[in-house]
């Protein structure tokens, strides 16, 4: 959120008293949000109705106190100043854990609890019990499964794209996207090796980044990033800025990936031409990158495709999803977009909706505008994905026109 102006006169502050009242109570959200994460599952589990021998209770109160404390001390520690990858480490999986247990612990405290009321299962304490372990018991498989799937390599995920303005010598072009690796404290360095071998393997003509490559500067995250320079493909490796680019020297991840071999779309487009048509593939820098200060950078999708010729299909590259509405109006043929994640940690997906127009998959905008949105190849801060399966896409251009390229 940006943060008002400290030149604004008191004039101006007196003329909107709502919109600062507003700015004040939202500084409260990171000090009330930690304390239901910690406080909530810490009644459910030792406190409503269960009467648990005293020692049980105390330690598991000074347990879920000392998560309370620790998560925001770690975390600051973490992805403050210092940027100590430990502490980071320690910060971010508190916060993935807290998150499973407090949602399990709303759900089945009172669902679960319910139905066994209704089914006349025991008494009060009885009942207690059975949702203390069924919370702890759904938690633990869920961060083993949630851990796991989030290391893993994604799976690839094909689909069929028809753009009506394709022509026929590009029907079959194949573009593989990959976005949000986050690259952070957590070395994925061999990870991010799988990630490109197995891109490879897709034999694409197009290779897509839609940015927030890492967490940390370029120099900091090169070991991880350096495998992108073996990706392969038989026209162009593309790639645009993320928001996580500019909380880290945004200039020295684009430097890096042109050296890596990529070439990075700053508002501006290249030509891809194949059997005599050509699609115009162009980029822009993230929506945030005009507030983040630095000299030159702004998503500027005039700028993006001055001197492109109206009538070519074009497919754009914008890392947040909601930049469709500008592409909409411009007449783009297909944007390809990250930055959801498809909500990595369920139901997180539900404040995401509440930013952005889509969550994952294909959806339409205005008249001919496709977007589509991945849900990302890597995890942000917490080493999790629930209900949210990480994915590298490959996306196979299809004309309405019968000619079909080999």
């Amino acid at each position: 959120m940006t943060e008002t102006s400290s030149t604004r006169s008191a004039d101006s502050e007196a003329q909107a008293p709502g919109p600062s009242r507003l700015r004040r109570l939202m500084r409260f959200i990171p000090l009330v949000a930690p304390v239901l994460l910690w406080a909530v599952p810490c009644w459910v589990l030792l406190h409503a109705g269960q009467h648990w021998p005293l020692p049980v209770t105390v330690v598991g109160t000074v347990l879920f106190v000392l998560g309370l404390v620790g998560m925001p001390l770690a975390m600051t520690r973490g992805h403050g100043r210092r940027q100590q990858d430990r502490a980071a480490i320690i910060g971010d999986t508190l916060l993935g854990a807290s998150w499973i247990l407090f949602t399990w612990s709303v759900l089945l405290g009172v669902l679960l609890r319910l139905a066994l009321t209704v089914a006349g299962v025991g008494g009060s304490q009885d009942r207690a019990r059975i949702v203390t372990w069924a919370v702890l018991g759904v938690t633990a498989v869920l961060l083993v499964w949630g851990y796991a799937e989030a290391r893993r390599v994604p799976r690839v995920r094909r689909l069929d794209v028809r753009l009506p303005r394709l022509g026929a010598g590009l029907d079959g072009l194949r573009v593989a996207l990959i976005t949000d690796t986050h690259y952070g404290p957590l070395d994925r360095a061999r990870w991010s090796a799988r990630v490109c071998e197995t891109v490879n393997t897709l034999e694409a003509d197009l290779v897509c980044h839609t940015g927030d490559i890492a967490d940390g500067t370029a120099e900091r995250r090169r070991a991880q990033a350096v495998p992108l320079g073996s990706v392969r493909a038989t026209r162009a490796r593309v790639y645009v800025t993320g928001n996580h680019e500019y909380y880290s020297e945004a200039q020295g991840w684009v430097d890096l990936m042109d050296e890596l071999g990529w070439e990075p779309l700053r508002n501006r487009h290249l030509l891809l031409e194949r059997g005599g048509d050509t699609l115009v593939v162009a980029g822009v820098d993230d929506v945030t990158a005009e507030s983040s200060g630095l000299a030159g950078h702004r998503a500027h999708l005039t700028g993006a495709l001055d001197g492109a010729d109206p009538d070519l299909p074009v497919l754009l590259l914008a890392h947040q999803p909601k930049f469709v509405d500008r592409a909409a109006a411009a007449g783009v043929d297909l944007q390809l977009s990250g930055h959801t994640h498809g909500g990595q940690i369920w139901p997180f997906h539900h404040l995401v909706g509440i930013d952005q127009p889509a969550l994952a998959g294909l959806s339409h905008h205005g008249a001919r505008t496709l977007l589509y949105t991945s849900r990302g190849t890597g995890f942000w801060g917490p080493p999790f994905r629930v209900f949210a399966p990480s994915e590298i896409t490959l996306l196979v251009l299809r004309s309405p026109h019968l000619a079909t390229a080999p």
